[in-house]
């Protein structure tokens, strides 16, 4: 089968379109035709160092990587019950492997494809929108009424955050820049910052949440945000002790929060799809021979929503 084979750790050029096996099953799996694969800026991060790859591969190369895919079901093993040839899914890989045609996966960590969606946008949701999920929901358990800064909102993780946090009844106010003012509102917004003009911790006090996707800089200004018991959860680490020791003198919870797989988070998301309460957006959508592009697009941290390659 096609498929982009990692020799080793680098620029995007070193993603090679060649030959690799054709899976075979194990027992409680099945094999999922790729329709369409989620580019996440973790596969740049991947990508590009060899330390991370060698944490999740060890030795072996060349390695596939990609986590986010949509497809269709063309086979199965034993032990893969309510799940059929033919049925559409989709799925965050525990173990990469998605930059390919073919895919075996675990039949427990997959999900039916909302019917209202394209194999397009069920690719740009597992990875983008559990790391939206889980905090909302497990770390802050956002509620009716709390008020919540989203930093990036335009962004794959931001985007799914703005429409989540709006569906628990929260107010929501989303920093982007300004050319996606319009993206943000129509996402649900009720306030856009324009973090390239404003500085939010001037205009913003005595919030309940925010949720931190930049780190940096963004992260210790939003503790000047927070009222005194708020809570900033951040996918960002940081080893900066300062902004740890700020956090603390405001009395602020800072929780840092790493995505956890998770299928029935993702069967969570799926149900709001499927209910038309929350929408994938895509950005661009590359062809599959074109995967060094759609890395180079998510290398500049500038999309408004996702990008996804298609087979």
């Amino acid at each position: 089968m096609k498929a982009y084979l990692l020799y080793e750790a680098g620029a995007p050029e070193k993603l090679i379109f060649g030959e690799a096996p054709h899976p075979t099953l194990k027992n409680g799996e099945v094999l999922i035709k790729v329709k369409a694969i989620g580019i996440n800026p973790a596969d740049t991060i991947y990508r590009s160092g060899e330390t991370f790859l060698t944490a999740l591969f060890g030795d072996k190369r060349p390695v596939i990587i990609g986590w986010d895919i949509a497809g269709e079901i063309v086979e199965k093993a034993d032990n893969t019950n309510g799940f059929e040839v033919g049925d559409e899914v989709f799925t965050l890989l525990p173990k990469a492997n998605g930059y390919a045609e073919y895919v075996a996966v675990t039949a427990k960590n997959i999900v039916f494809k909302p019917q209202n969606i394209s194999f397009e946008e069920a690719a740009a949701v597992p990875m983008a929108g559990l790391t939206a999920w889980q905090p909302l929901l497990q770390a802050m358990n956002i509620k009716k009424g709390d008020k919540i800064l989203i930093h990036a909102a335009s962004g794959g993780v931001g985007h799914f955050a703005v429409q989540i946090a709006k569906h628990l009844g929260a107010e929501v106010i989303a920093t982007s820049s300004a050319k996606n003012r319009e993206f943000i509102s129509l996402l649900g917004a009720d306030k856009h910052i324009d973090y390239q003009i404003e500085n939010f911790w001037e205009v913003i006090k005595d919030i309940d949440f925010v949720l931190d996707t930049v780190g940096g800089k963004t992260l210790e200004h939003s503790i000047d945000t927070v009222k005194p018991n708020g809570t900033i959860v951040s996918i960002i680490p940081t080893t900066d002790e300062s902004i740890i020791a700020k956090a603390k003198e405001n009395k602020i919870n800072l929780i840092f929060w790493g995505m956890r797989p998770n299928v029935e988070d993702l069967k969570s998301i799926a149900d709001l799809i499927s209910e038309g309460k929350i929408k994938p957006r895509i950005a661009s959508v590359y062809p599959f021979n074109s995967m060094v592009e759609a890395h180079t697009q998510v290398e500049t941290r500038r999309t408004a929503g996702k990008v996804v390659v298609t087979i």
